[in-house]
């Protein structure tokens, strides 16, 4: 990675971004992916203590539907790695049991989503349950992976070069993501993804603009995805001070 790099937002929303980095090395892109899946620590649902249980699932089944609730991760709470936070839930039926049914003893801590069915209760079944929520990491289980989502591509540039030659028919030219043209960024979408669509009677060159990727990111709602892009340059960060810090012994 040089010290000469520039952040572009195609998109930006709460739980999603496109965004384009330039001056950054195929190396430190796919480093930057494998940390936002694997480094950055979220709240999930580890332990269930069931005080009942009538519905038609078992104990093991709920637990793993609990464990897969994404809860929200505040940065401000400052969690260390296996702290707990605990959680209840009791739901009697005719009725269906969802996330947002879970009460948690941190304010800061919530269900990120509070209609994701948990189980449906018929008649004079309940669901009672208590759970601790660990802070933990993807690379030890998937459920601690607050990037539902997190891939990358070249930019690719696309230059016209000449007219179509007479009589030739042009033929569809698909390609995804995003595309620099004129000095623009512009979205596949906005054309059906087909260069010939934009550039009708056209024969245009495409190249990968290099040490420039778009990343395509989404969260599960454990926190905001500029939060899960700075926790995994932290990590990064972290770990090349940890190894210099080593090297130098």
């Amino acid at each position: 990675m040089t010290e000469d790099y520039d952040v572009e937002f195609v998109e930006h929303e709460d739980r999603y971004a496109r965004f384009l980095v330039r001056g950054v090395t195929p190396a430190f892109a796919n480093g930057l992916r494998r940390a936002m899946l694997a480094d950055v620590p979220t709240l999930a649902i580890d332990t269930v203590r069931f005080i009942e249980n009538s519905s038609v699932m078992f104990d093991e089944q709920l637990a793993l539907r609990l464990g897969l609730v994404p809860l929200t991760t505040p940065p401000e709470a400052e969690f260390a790695e296996d702290d707990t936070v605990t959680l209840s839930i009791d739901v009697e039926g005719p009725a269906t049991a969802y996330s947002g049914d879970l009460v948690s003893s941190d304010d800061l801590v919530q269900p990120a989503d509070e209609n994701i069915p948990i189980i449906d209760l018929k008649d004079n079944q309940r669901l009672e349950a208590e759970a601790d929520a660990v802070f933990n990491r993807g690379k030890n289980h998937a459920k601690h992976q607050g990037a539902v989502s997190a891939g990358y591509r070249h930019l690719q540039r696309v230059t016209v070069v000449d007219d179509l030659p007479e009589f030739e028919e042009q033929e569809s030219r698909i390609i995804r993501g995003v595309i620099e043209a004129d000095g623009e960024l512009i979205q596949t979408s906005e054309f059906d993804n087909d260069l010939s669509n934009r550039y009708p009677g056209k024969q245009v060159e495409v190249e990968d603009v290099p040490n420039a990727f778009v990343f395509n990111i989404e969260t599960d709602g454990s926190f905001p995805v500029d939060e899960l892009v700075t926790r995994a340059a932290d990590s990064i960060a972290a770990r090349a001070t940890d190894l210099e810090d080593a090297v130098q012994l």
